[in-house]
């Protein structure tokens, strides 16, 4: 059952985000692979035996007993919904992907390249995760929100942000680049922490 949040937690929510399994809905993941699961055997070349993928997998189940399941290093994800059959408690299991469509299925074309290439060299590839620019932009927001929690000034956050020297030097300058700066952050922080989270995933970089 999907949380007002949109996610759902595999493992205890006190963990450290490295460390917790993170299962968003599929409605806010447009990358999660819908999947049909089918009993196989382990020596049939087109199974996935579940030892392989175990280190990285976690399964949470919802109120009508359907799986939702993600496969992580804390860095990087795969998500599945197994519309019908199950992983659990299987050896090796035969997966037939549900993509259709044109927009919805180029959305989950790199999340299946991923997913097979996991499979076959049991790690996630680097070149399959490029950087998400907007992740620097994000940590800055974190920071922001966290300061304004602890009753920062936009000053404090600006200097904590980009350091005593910059602040003192171009705080007060005419242009008013560096406030108006702090300020978009803060609104953004804001509008993050009001919901605007819930979009990151459908953004493409």
């Amino acid at each position: 059952m999907q949380c007002p949040g949109g996610c759902t937690f595999a493992e205890h929510p006190d963990l450290q985000a490295p460390e917790a399994r993170l299962i968003w809905h599929a409605d806010l993941d447009p990358g999660a692979l819908g999947v049909t699961a089918i009993p196989a055997d382990p020596s049939d070349p087109d199974s996935i035996r579940i030892a392989r993928i175990a280190p990285w997998l976690a399964i949470a189940t919802d109120a009508a007993g359907r799986e939702h399941a993600v496969l992580s290093d804390g860095w990087h994800h795969i998500r599945l919904d197994i519309e019908e059959g199950s992983l659990a408690g299987q050896e090796a299991v035969l997966l037939h992907y549900r993509i259709l469509g044109l927009a919805s299925a180029e959305a989950r074309l790199l999340p299946l390249r991923r997913f097979l290439d996991l499979c076959r060299h049991r790690r996630f590839a680097h070149s399959l995760f490029p950087r998400d620019a907007r992740i620097d932009r994000g940590i800055d927001m974190l920071r922001v929100h966290d300061a304004i929690g602890q009753g920062a000034s936009q000053r404090e956050i600006g200097a904590a942000l980009f350091g005593d020297e910059r602040v003192a030097r171009d705080w007060n300058d005419v242009s008013d680049s560096l406030r108006s700066r702090v300020r978009r952050l803060v609104r953004e922080a804001g509008a993050m922490a009001h919901g605007g989270y819930r979009q990151l995933m459908r953004r493409r970089p």
